[in-house]
C-alpha cells in the first residue's frame, strides 16, 4: 500500500444476502478506524456491479447468496478489476468453502465472529499484499498442507465425445463414480455453481436429462467401466 493510500481510510463494499447481517456489518465496519464503507451489495452480481462503480480497495464477500454466489463474484471481481482486493466474511469455514474461495483469488478469509480488530487488520493486510486470514484458518490451512493428497485417476480426455470439452469429460467420469455436485466441485477446487455450469452443459450436447442417463452415456462411450462383483 502506497503512502498515499495509507492516509485515507480503506473504501470497503460489504456483500451479503441476509439484509439484517448486512446492515450489522455496515454498521460495525461505520465505527472502525481507517475503513469507509462506499456500498453494500444484496448478492454476488450486485457486488460485481458496485465494484466495476466505485472502484473500492476491498469487499468483503459472503459466500452464500443469490443468482451470484462469492466465490463466483470473486473470481470475476479479481478477473476484471484486479485493483479490489476480495476479504472472504463468512459463517463457513469447511474445506467445501475456503479452498474454492481462495483459489478465486480471495486474499483475506474470515468468520463471521471475528471482531472489529480482525476486520480492520485482514483489510490492511490485504491492501499491503498480505494474506489476510483468521488463526483458525490459518491452522485448517496448515492441517490440509500436511494432509497427504488422494491418489486421483488420470481421466482420459484425447477425443471426447459429442463435442464435450476435457473439463466436461472430467465432470461427466465424476458423475459415473457416483460422486455429488459438491465432491464434484472439491476434487476439482471449483465452486458447486461452476460445476452445475458444466454438468448443464454436457446435458445440452448430449441430449441427456439426468445423471443416470449420465452414467449409462460414460459406460455405453467407454468413458467408464461399469463396477464388478
Amino acid at each position: 500500500m502506497t503512502e498515499a493510500a495509507e492516509q485515507r481510510p480503506a473504501r470497503v463494499v460489504v456483500a451479503d444476502d441476509q439484509t439484517v447481517v448486512r446492515e450489522g456489518i455496515v454498521m460495525l465496519l461505520g465505527l472502525l478506524p481507517g475503513i469507509e464503507v462506499v456500498g453494500a451489495a444484496g448478492d454476488g452480481d450486485e457486488a460485481v456491479q458496485l465494484v466495476a462503480e466505485l472502484a473500492p480497495d476491498v469487499v468483503l464477500m459472503d459466500l452464500r447468496m443469490p443468482r451470484c454466489d462469492g466465490v463466483e463474484a470473486t473470481r470475476r471481481i479479481r478477473a476484471d478489476h484486479p485493483g479490489t482486493q476480495v476479504v472472504v466474511l463468512t459463517t463457513y469455514a469447511d474445506d467445501d468453502s475456503l479452498f474454492p474461495a481462495l483459489r478465486a483469488g480471495a486474499r483475506g478469509y474470515l468468520t463471521k465472529d471475528a471482531g472489529g480488530d480482525e476486520i480492520v487488520r485482514a483489510v490492511q493486510s490485504v491492501l499491503s499484499g498480505d494474506a489476510g486470514l483468521s488463526p483458525s484458518i490459518q491452522r485448517r490451512l496448515l492441517e490440509r498442507l500436511s494432509a497427504p493428497e488422494p491418489e486421483l485417476q488420470p481421466v482420459s480426455v484425447t477425443e471426447p465425445p459429442d463435442g464435450l470439452t476435457a473439463r466436461e469429460t472430467e465432470v461427466l467420469l465424476l458423475i459415473a463414480e457416483g460422486l455429488s455436485n459438491q465432491e464434484i466441485a472439491r476434487r476439482l477446487h471449483v465452486s458447486t455453481a461452476t460445476i452445475k455450469t458444466h454438468i448443464n452443459n454436457l446435458f445440452a450436447k448430449t441430449g441427456l436429462k439426468d445423471r443416470a442417463q449420465a452414467v449409462r452415456y460414460a459406460y455405453a462411450k467407454g468413458l467408464a467401466r461399469p463396477p464388478t462383483g
